[in-house]
């Protein structure tokens, strides 16, 4: 019998912590698929970020530290500099980069930093109950927005992909999502990109991964996707937004 899908070698045989539906779970299998195609298992470090995911390093079949709130692009950029062999990436939500992490992820960003950065993006924070996000969608109802976000009180959602992609030290920005089988297939091919890049030598990477919360959004998982088709996908567009520099 021939084997066609398994479990990566950089993924553990851990039982899920993540609420049904969430898809912080697809988006870490797409990471190890990747790290275990390209054959960097021995040479990767993920930086876990504190958020639904401070528990990356229960899944992952490699090295992973964890960062204080907000700091893994500081964390990856220390670890970078003073190992240059070593391929490492951010792995962070929406309140750890956009909010509290704001600055650490302009700055790397700016510098054009060695690394990879992978943000989920599920428009609210779960961890610490349900609050508002800087990606809380405007209308949307939140245990901090009860009547919906306004952008006279909270103003409105911020484009992190967008306002990255302005740097010159960013070499790679690409928005994707997880809602539907042909997305998942469109998130790893970005996810290989930004690690290649990484590989290749040549500056920073950046993937967004719009991702459900059916947990906090109040909704079915299924429901939860077809939000990010309906809502999220018209104020995060889909897409690449800055490509690699052609070789010449």
């Amino acid at each position: 019998m021939t084997t066609v899908f398994k479990r990566p070698e950089s993924l553990k045989d851990t039982e899920t912590h993540y609420c049904s539906g969430c898809g912080h779970g697809i988006v870490h299998r797409l990471i190890a698929e990747v790290v275990d195609e390209l054959g960097i298992r021995e040479r990767v470090v993920g930086i876990a970020p504190v958020g639904c995911a401070v528990l990356a390093y229960e899944y992952f079949n490699f090295d992973v530290s964890e960062a204080a709130h907000g700091r893994a692009p500081a964390v990856a950029t220390g670890m970078k500099r003073a190992r240059p062999d070593l391929i490492v990436f951010a792995y962070q939500g929406d309140g750890d980069l956009a909010a509290i992490g704001m600055a650490e992820i302009i700055h790397a960003a700016n510098r054009g930093e060695h690394i990879t950065v992978f943000f989920v993006n599920n428009a609210v924070y779960g961890m610490t109950g349900g609050q508002m996000a800087p990606t809380t969608m405007l209308g949307q109802k939140t245990e901090t927005t009860p009547r919906g976000r306004n952008a006279l009180g909270e103003g409105a959602p911020i484009r992190v992909a967008e306002l990255l992609a302005q740097f010159d030290g960013v070499k790679f920005v690409e928005r994707c999502t997880v809602s539907k089988p042909r997305n998942v297939l469109k998130a790893r091919a970005a996810v290989k990109t930004a690690l290649s890049l990484q590989i290749e030598g040549k500056g920073f990477g950046f993937v967004e991964i719009l991702s459900p919360c059916p947990t906090y959004w109040g909704l079915q998982p299924r429901v939860a996707m077809r939000m990010i088709e309906e809502r999220m996908e018209e104020i995060f567009p889909l897409g690449r937004i800055k490509e690699p520099a052609a070789e010449g």
